[in-house]
């Protein structure tokens, strides 16, 4: 397959090694040398690796509106 460079020196991946790595928008890429060749892995983003690491709770609305109120007024003083 071919894929041809633009004058800002982007290429564009085809649709069949696209989906054959699993690859979509705003994933990554890493592009190694070995010789003459360039060698393109896809950077899996492991989503289930973050679990628990944002700690949730009860939330209180009304004081959080009253908090950025508070900082707006402060900004604009």
């Amino acid at each position: 397959m071919r894929s041809v460079i633009t004058s800002k020196y982007q290429t564009t991946i085809p649709k069949e090694i696209r989906e054959t790595l699993k690859i979509s928008i705003h994933d990554a890429v890493e592009w190694r040398i070995s010789g003459n060749t360039a060698i393109v892995y896809p950077i899996q983003r492991d989503f289930l690796s973050h679990r628990g690491a944002i700690k949730t709770g009860k939330g209180d609305i009304a004081a959080d509106i009253a908090k950025a109120r508070l900082a707006r007024a402060e900004r604009t003083q």
